[in-house]
């Protein structure tokens, strides 16, 4: 157990952005623990040009401004993804903005993309080794900007040099209009436009490209963005971003908060949504699994439902950092379980069910 571990109970007697940014600022000063027990071999993948030793990987949000990445890949994570991070600096939405629901295991948040901007990140982003693990990094559009397109053009610019692989984000509920920009004819400007910028800065070696999207979508919106984003080059899709809906079976206090909801409640309709993802993508896209991961059981839900990946956040508010391994070594032991060799062997393999929410629990 670290002192991360014995520390939650003091952490979660703090306001959430409090004991989030002491959180920072502790792993950012070397103060954070360190995994190195080994990944059991069946976990290992190579995506997207990429080795993952295993596939729980930290979504972004935790590390907005690549203050604390070397630490967290220290964690004993498949992968780290960094930002969301936009072109200028930006204060985001007035506090208070992070709200924790303990009694859904969830978490609403408004941040509205606070970060300190491009040159910070990326003055914090130069030393990064690419063996010492994969780190993604996620860019966005500030709120203020004119032409968003242009501002995610500049983003990719300057950090996809230093990615091992870029998030185009577009599915954040807190900035106005940012959504809008999964419409069929706006995305296929963005993402045209993101790809040539990549091509630009880094010729032919450029990082894959992957575009986060919302839980909450039209009807027939998922198949147009499957669908631009296998013609437009882009290599995979993370699924998904917080939603906007508020169950009924909410219990806690904050439940009635504006912003992005997470944690265990996005299980079930990001899971189904990953589902119908993988039927109309099959093999032409990467799947990354996000939202209600807090356990073995929902990680393998995500990987039979078509993630190579998967990735967590909001579990780590409950469960400190030992849930990566503990979740690792789950997820393994489940695999041997159900007589598959390797994760490969288990990814997508209840899509058609779990797609129409069949096998869903949680």
């Amino acid at each position: 157990m670290s002192v991360f571990d014995l520390a939650m109970p003091l952490l979660r007697g703090l306001d959430p952005e409090t004991a989030h940014r002491a959180t920072v600022r502790a792993l950012a000063a070397g103060l954070g623990p360190v995994d190195r027990s080994p990944s059991p071999p069946e976990l290992a993948q190579t995506l997207l040009g990429l080795r993952f030793p295993h596939p729980i990987c930290l979504a972004a949000g935790f590390d907005k401004s690549a203050e604390c990445w070397q630490a967290l890949l220290r964690l004993g994570v498949g992968a780290v993804e960094v930002g969301t991070i936009t072109p200028r600096p930006q204060a985001g939405n007035p506090r208070p903005r992070l709200f924790r629901l303990p009694q859904d295991a969830a978490v609403i948040n408004r941040n509205g993309f606070n970060n300190d901007g491009l040159d910070a990140a990326a003055a914090r982003l130069a030393g990064h080794v690419r063996h010492t693990g994969v780190l993604g990094v996620n860019v966005g559009a500030n709120k203020d900007t004119p032409d968003p397109v242009n501002d995610y053009d500049y983003a990719v610019r300057m950090l996809a040099p230093l990615a091992d692989y870029l998030t185009v984000n577009v599915s954040s509920p807190n900035t106005p209009g940012l959504r809008d920009l999964q419409g069929e004819g706006a995305l296929g400007r963005l993402l045209e436009t993101v790809m040539l910028a990549r091509q630009s800065a880094c010729g032919e070696a450029g990082p894959p490209v992957l575009l986060k999207i919302a839980p909450d979508l039209a009807e027939g919106q998922l198949e147009a963005i499957v669908e631009t984003a296998v013609r437009s080059g882009v290599a995979g899709l993370i699924i998904s971003n917080t939603t906007v809906a508020r169950p009924e079976s909410l219990r806690s206090a904050a439940r009635s908060e504006a912003g992005g909801l997470s944690g265990r409640p996005l299980f079930a309709p990001s899971t189904r949504l990953l589902a119908r993802a993988r039927l109309l993508a099959g093999d032409r896209l990467v799947l990354v699994g996000v939202g209600g991961v807090e356990s073995g059981d929902a990680a393998y839900a995500k990987i039979r439902a078509g993630a190579s990946l998967v990735q967590l956040y909001s579990a780590l508010v409950y469960n400190g950092p030992g849930l990566f391994r503990r979740i690792r070594d789950d997820l393994a032991s489940r695999l041997r379980a159900d007589g598959h060799e390797t994760i490969g062997d288990a990814i997508g393999v209840d899509a058609a069910e779990l797609a129409d929410g069949r096998g869903l629990q949680k």
